[in-house]
């Protein structure tokens, strides 16, 4: 699964995910992509269960770019504890996603699948998302 190699503090406060996505919010790589409509977290697991969907239809044909990565911590404490005493330990990575921004690109596969593999990864994800196609493809 994605994680950062180093990252300068341990614990992130939550911060709000307002606004929409200006950057990565277009095709770059490939012919067909995978678009966030709605706010949200993506855990590294769901990003990599979309990424495993996805590889297992197109059956290791075409290419496909990821374009998040989870670099912010997630804490939670341990279980049956009391409130209080802190903050809890980091226990997985996330990646914050706003509307509007690209999640994965495909190239190299026919249309159909690759909407087929999209759509599949697609139910993997807890954000909606929608199709987006090249101009002119």
């Amino acid at each position: 699964m994605l994680a950062p190699k180093k990252v300068k503090y341990r614990k992130w406060q939550k911060g709000r995910l307002r606004g929409l996505a200006y950057r990565g919010s277009s095709l770059a790589f490939g012919e067909i992509g995978l678009k966030a409509t709605q706010h949200g977290q993506l855990s590294s697991q769901q990003i990599e269960a979309a990424r495993i969907a996805m590889m297992r239809h197109i059956r290791r044909g075409g290419k496909v770019w990821i374009r998040i990565f989870p670099d912010r911590p997630v804490t939670a404490k341990p279980l049956e504890t009391r409130q209080g005493s802190g903050k809890g330990a980091p226990v997985g990575w996330c990646a914050p996603i706003k509307p509007g921004r690209i999640l994965y690109e495909v190239k190299g596969v026919p249309l159909d699948l690759a909407r087929r593999a999209l759509t599949l990864a697609a139910h993997k994800l807890p954000v909606k998302t929608t199709i987006v196609t090249r101009e002119g493809f």
